[in-house]
């Protein structure tokens, strides 16, 4: 996935991310580190946070 980069290039930290999609700073850590797999309605949610698509999130393009 291509959370890290993204969150990056905005200029935000992870608390911002997991405050803005309503998830805990751990969970969102976890997507960032790929040791777990938001579900698809928190896809959705970073979707519209970061003004990407799903699939340019999970690096199907």
């Amino acid at each position: 996935m291509r959370l890290s980069e993204l969150r990056k290039k905005k200029g935000v930290t992870q608390k911002a991310v997991a405050d803005a999609i309503v998830c805990s700073v751990n969970n969102y850590s976890r997507y960032e580190r790929g040791d777990r797999a938001p579900d698809i309605e928190t896809l959705k949610r970073l979707s519209k946070y970061f003004g990407e698509t799903i699939d340019y999130i999970v690096c199907n393009d």
